[in-house]
């Protein structure tokens, strides 16, 4: 059941619109503006290239493991659990995570550090400011103007779902001169979501993967105290279930404990700091979506474990020293040559740096692993790739 709209929830008909007015357009159905911009964002093709780009293992080919696609949707669900239960705005909430990931390159963080790297020179790489690239300027779904035109309360959320930035990338620079983001500042309780909800689906997913690649075992999981815990009362609850089935009830489990507890603590700190409205939102000074002070230190316990046992495995930095060669490769083959790339990227080529570095950073990060692939051993020669690409 939804709860009664909260004061402090972002409301579609007092926002701050779009960067291109499109008064007089013709109303494809009864949605509002946060409705069209989740809906923008699924019908694009970046959001579609999601299906095969890497979340923990790189190209994976078992049918069975996350990809981008699988891992923005498991947010979108959450976030959108935790919006209504707050009386929150859920559309709003749903597009803020559906598009949190579409920046990402191929090979995930193996590939964004490969592309941080050869363009240093240019101003380097990142993620989170390649979103808000793509989604305003690289996809051409309209005839009158380059990106999706989200609105702005989107574009805000984007942009600093994990807070204030400071320092903002050339990408994000970028965008913020465009449509005066004020990066300074919290973004919306929706967008606060966005990002805590990202956290408790890898928190929790990455187990589930991690366990079916054979990288991580139940017995190594229990050192984790929340883990333990919720095993524990799991294994009393079905005392002869396998284990792999048991995991996937100790996932669901624990994805429940962190929503219920974060449930609780936002709505205390929402009632601590007497904010009334959204402009006291980003005025607060502070996360108002978070953890209890318990939840967070054993949240983090489980990142730490998850770094040193998956993210670290020897099978997995195996797999990102190839992918990040390959990454490299690429961008040092169509740098020397850009005219290797296809047609459509080669009309649009920059004559001077850095903006042809970034035009070339902008193909290779809109690649699919597979179309990665594929290109290196195009424009580069045979990829080598461990086992289980």
């Amino acid at each position: 059941m939804s709860a009664a709209p909260a004061p402090c929830a972002s409301d579609p008909t007092r926002g701050r619109g779009r960067l291109h007015p499109e008064e007089g357009s013709v109303t494809r159905g009864p949605r509002d503006d946060y409705q069209r911009d989740r809906d923008r964002i699924i019908h694009s093709i970046a959001f579609r290239r999601l299906r095969h780009k890497t979340q923990v293992f790189l190209a994976p080919d078992g049918d069975h493991f996350r990809v981008r696609l699988t891992h923005s949707l498991e947010v979108a669900q959450i976030g959108r659990t935790i919006a209504r239960s707050l009386g929150l705005n859920e559309d709003l909430t749903e597009a803020i995570c559906l598009a949190h990931d579409i920046g990402h390159p191929p090979f995930g963080h193996a590939g964004e550090d490969a592309l941080k790297a050869a363009t240093i020179a240019q101003g380097g790489f990142d993620h989170n400011g390649h979103t808000l690239r793509t989604l305003m300027r690289i996809e051409h779904s309209y005839p009158r103007f380059a990106g999706l035109n989200l609105t702005w309360e989107t574009l805000e959320g984007l942009a600093k779902h994990n807070g204030p930035v400071r320092h903002p990338g050339w990408a994000l620079a970028e965008a913020d001169a465009a449509a005066r983001l004020e990066l300074g500042t919290w973004p919306s309780l929706e967008a606060q979501i966005a990002a805590i909800a990202d956290d408790i689906a890898y928190d929790n997913h990455d187990i589930d993967d991690g366990l079916r690649a054979g990288l991580l075992t139940p017995e190594q999981l229990r050192a984790v105290p929340l883990v333990a815990r919720g095993w524990a009362a799991a294994k009393a609850r079905f005392p002869d279930i396998s284990d792999r089935r048991l995991s996937r009830e100790l996932v669901r489990q624990q994805i429940g404990a962190m929503v219920l507890d974060l449930i609780a603590e936002t709505r205390r700190r929402i009632a601590e700091s007497g904010v009334g409205d959204v402009a006291d939102v980003r005025a607060a000074g502070r996360a108002l979506v978070a953890f209890s002070d318990a939840m967070r230190e054993e949240e983090r316990d489980l990142k730490r474990f998850m770094y040193a046992n998956l993210y670290h495995h020897p099978r997995q930095l195996e797999a990102e020293e190839a992918a990040h060669r390959a990454v490299a490769g690429l961008l040092a083959a169509l740098g020397a040559d850009p005219l290797l790339m296809p047609e459509e990227w080669r009309a649009a080529l920059p004559a001077e740096e850095p903006a042809l570095s970034r035009h070339i950073a902008d193909y290779i990060a809109g690649m699919t692993d597979r179309y990665a692939i594929r290109e290196y051993e195009r424009v580069v020669g045979p990829v080598d790739m461990p086992e289980g690409f």
